[in-house]
């Protein structure tokens, strides 16, 4: 053999070598990503999401189906709350467009099974990531001619869901409040939950926790407040609109509704507030747990 062949063959086992070492170096990076640490309970990592201790970045997924990306209106104002209740500077939110799953509706499950396909991005050195899907089709539970419809869910310690094409219907019933409204008011609402609000890893400084909704603030006008009187004259009428519910393995930590989100954002309205707000006592639990 001579000396070029055997350069030439030297060349490619270096070349192979580098590839291979390459490509242990990255299965082994994926293989240190933890999943379990965004598989926990709502309200489990309101610390870490409050606070910079252990995280210093927060990472925002958006799944949405073609056609109901969410608008930039809310995403913004969603993020300046964010800014405002948490030491996290630097948040950085990513858009990640799907197919609908042709689905009427969606149980808790079937939502947890599309983000086991669909997620990507999961907790990793300094950064937090939380995924929320903005779906095309309404929660399972739905009775649009009762007017019990879902906006909104949280089901993990950083997993949400928002019902865009019902945020979109109750959007198209007011002539005063619009898509990013709704939005707005949702995303807080159901990161409130996130925080740990009210007494879900944000343990209270001050009791408010409503008695008649667990995990819900008893102030009036506060975001986290629920409104539990609504709908006709029928006993499905008069239920609590949050729901906490058990489906399988998945439990919502709440189930937000439309006649809330309409109610709250019709007292911002007469009260000229730019959005819905945590009331002093929300506040309070939140700086306690690490928050600004």
């Amino acid at each position: 053999m001579n000396i070029r062949k055997i350069g030439f063959y030297t060349s490619l086992i270096c070349f192979l070598t580098l590839i291979n070492c390459s490509k242990s170096s990255d299965d082994n990076s994926e293989q240190k990503i933890d999943k379990t640490l965004n598989l926990q309970a709502t309200g489990d990592s309101a610390h870490d999401i409050l606070s910079n201790e252990k995280y210093t970045k927060l990472l925002i997924e958006i799944g949405y189906v073609t056609g109901f990306r969410p608008t930039s209106e809310s995403i913004l104002s969603f993020t300046e709350f964010l800014k405002e209740h948490t030491f996290k500077e630097d948040i950085e939110v990513q858009y990640k467009e799907l197919v609908s799953p042709e689905k009427d509706s969606l149980s808790l499950n079937e939502i947890a099974e599309l983000e086991t396909e669909n997620r990507t991005q999961y907790n990793n050195g300094e950064t937090l990531a939380i995924y929320i899907y903005f779906s095309d089709a309404p929660a399972e539970d739905d009775d649009d001619e009762e007017g019990l419809v879902t906006l909104g869910a949280v089901y993990r310690n950083t997993s949400m869901i928002i019902h865009e094409s019902t945020v979109r219907n109750l959007a198209a019933q007011s002539f005063f409040i619009t898509n990013a409204d709704i939005e707005t008011a949702t995303l807080n609402h159901e990161f409130g939950h996130l925080f740990g609000l009210v007494d879900l890893g944000s343990p209270e400084v001050n009791s408010h926790e409503d008695p008649d909704a667990e995990n819900h603030c008893d102030i009036e006008g506060c975001l986290m407040r629920a409104e539990l009187q609504f709908g006709g004259p029928s006993n499905k009428g008069h239920i609590s609109n949050i729901n906490t519910s058990n489906t399988g393995a998945i439990k919502a930590g709440c189930s937000l509704s439309g006649k809330t989100v309409l109610s709250l954002l019709s007292n911002k309205t007469a009260r000229g507030a730019a959005t819905v707000a945590l009331d002093d006592e929300c506040k309070l639990d939140l700086q306690a747990n690490g928050g600004r």
